[in-house]
């Protein structure tokens, strides 16, 4: 049935998106804000399952493009999808029924919630990465190569540009990222239309409860005086591969991308000395005292030890006391077909991808 969000929904929804984000995806704090506004202006936040919309319904994925850094500092209008959204349709003749992530990482778990509840439009509970990747091309529904072209980029000076007669879901990603950094660094961007039956059979299913679930596994955790950290690692069948102290960050943006590497420094001997951690917009790969601990597209979050609240890339600093977490990924990202677009070679590393064994199911 469909779910309509509380504020309280809305705080629980973005811990969990940030910690399944895998450090990416856009400032949860932000979105969460964003999105709470949006319940104190009158607006309804509706969430609709996988099996509330028929085959032939037209769904819209939605999400930010850009380096996580500029979007911490660049302001946005808050607008950006709706516009896009009214583009898209008037440019195709269309009439959409709902939006659905690109991603449900951080704040763009809230992206298309946002454009959706401006135009009186559920979203889907479900996305395209269940996590969060730095690329259109690794969004699940087109894992077939193809295009999702047309799409609509909007800025917050309300500049649109429309791409089209793009086949090669890469060669998008290439255009598409140069507009963005000429846009400033930071979009939203709208692709085109796909059908429900297409999202059932292609999405990641069910994330923003499940981003619900691991946000109020942290909250009832706090209450309880219980270890935060132990109740996502219970919720979301990964585990704890690494507790320390950043001693060393290196972040750079470069083309329209967060690059770096971090380096901790073991708090808990039998964990280890040091984890290193690589990242582009996500946590990448792991290695503790160099051996590989996990690789994606298993989900390596960081959470502040103490509190189990999620450390984004964007905002881990010399000193953080953090705690790795390694989550399995979900099966859809595991494919061949898959690990073509998402795997370790997609970034550019020449190693294999070695599944985390998942410790416990998520429901």
């Amino acid at each position: 049935m469909p779910w309509d969000l509380s504020r309280r929904d809305i705080e629980r929804i973005a811990i969990g998106a940030g910690i399944l984000g895998t450090g990416g995806g856009g400032n949860p704090r932000h979105g969460r804000i964003r999105t709470q506004n949006k319940l104190d202006e009158g607006y309804r936040l509706r969430v609709l399952a996988l099996d509330e919309l028929p085959d032939d319904a037209l769904v819209v994925p939605i999400g930010g493009m850009g380096a996580p850094t500029i979007g911490m500092e660049k302001i946005v209008r808050g607008d950006e999808g709706k516009i896009g959204l009214e583009a898209m349709q008037e440019y195709l003749g269309v009439e959409v029924a709902a939006t659905v992530p690109f991603e449900v990482g951080g704040g763009n778990s809230f992206n298309p919630m946002i454009a959706a509840c401006q135009l009186g439009l559920p979203m889907i509970d479900g996305d395209g990465m269940g996590r969060a990747f730095p690329e259109i091309a690794m969004i699940s529904f087109y894992f077939d190569g193809r295009a999702p072209s047309p799409i609509v980029m909007v800025d917050a000076l309300h500049r649109k540009i429309i791409i089209e007669n793009i086949v090669d879901s890469r060669e998008l990603e290439r255009v598409a990222r140069a507009m963005c950094v000429q846009l400033g660094g930071s979009c939203t961007i709208t692709n085109a239309p796909i059908t429900m039956k297409q999202v059932r059979e292609r999405c990641i299913p069910n994330t923003i409860s499940l981003a619900h679930r691991v946000g109020t596994a942290v909250f009832d955790a706090q209450t309880k005086g219980q270890n935060p950290v132990e109740a996502v690692c219970e919720v979301t069948g990964g585990k704890v591969l690494f507790t320390g102290k950043v001693t060393d960050v290196h972040r750079r943006v470069e083309r329209g991308y967060n690059f770096g590497h971090l380096t901790l420094s073991g708090l808990d001997a039998w964990q280890g000395s040091r984890a290193d951690i690589d990242l582009q917009n996500e946590y990448l790969i792991c290695r503790v005292d160099g051996e590989v601990a996990t690789i994606v597209p298993d989900l390596i979050t960081m959470v502040d030890s103490d509190r189990g609240l999620p450390v984004t890339t964007e905002i881990v600093r010399y000193g953080t006391r953090g705690t790795i977490i390694g989550i399995p990924a979900p099966v859809q990202l595991t494919t061949t077909e898959a690990l073509r677009f998402v795997g370790p070679g997609a970034f550019g590393y020449d190693l294999p991808y070695t599944p985390l064994a998942r410790l416990t199911p998520i429901m």
